[in-house]
């Protein structure tokens, strides 16, 4: 995981798994990963140099050649765009429909709402169900805290490969599949 995701999901209110986004218990240290690290060697893709990985991440951050290797992929991944994002529709990061705060991803935007406006009984348009095909961008939700809890508690996209053209009855029904699974 990136650095925001997992501050994210350790704030310290409620840490949560980055995948699944249950509750983390307290825990220890994993001592036999952390000694596995220590006595695996890899080579620097940049400079070909031998090392531990525990050596890893302070050796690439002064390897000149490590760091030209990351810029080479960088560039030949960014030449050309694979296609047009305009577009797409923006799925990920949602205004509040009580007060236009803008860019919260779906769990903030619970947060937010369960914060802010719990007791606002003013009815509004979900911005996650009208960002979505089968979403109506008009529908304005009577009671829209408690669609929030009901709809809104996971994303589908954690448990499942989003398929926007999909149904969401459908999408409802690979979740459910999928959690079962892995039980």
């Amino acid at each position: 995981f990136c650095t925001p995701c997992l501050q994210e999901c350790l704030k310290p209110k409620k840490p949560v798994c980055g995948v699944c986004r249950s509750t983390l218990s307290p825990g220890s240290r994993a001592l036999d990963l952390e000694k596995q690290i220590e006595t695996t060697e890899t080579t620097c893709n940049g400079c070909n140099k031998k090392m531990y990985l525990s050596k890893m991440r302070s050796h690439a951050a002064s390897c000149l050649k490590y760091q030209n290797y990351i810029m080479e992929g960088v560039k030949a991944v960014t030449k050309e765009p694979l296609h047009n994002t305009r577009n797409f529709p923006n799925r990920f990061t949602f205004p509040c429909p009580y007060c236009s705060e803008k860019n919260f991803d779906q769990e903030g935007l619970v947060e937010h709402c369960k914060t802010w406006h719990s007791m606002d009984a003013k009815q509004v348009v979900c911005p996650i169900c009208a960002a979505m095909p089968w979403g109506d961008p008009n529908y304005r939700s009577a009671n829209f805290m408690e669609h929030l809890q009901r709809r809104h508690r996971f994303s589908y996209d954690t448990f499942v490969v989003c398929d926007y053209d999909a149904d969401e009855d459908d999408m409802m029904a690979q979740v459910l599949m999928r959690s079962l699974r892995d039980k």
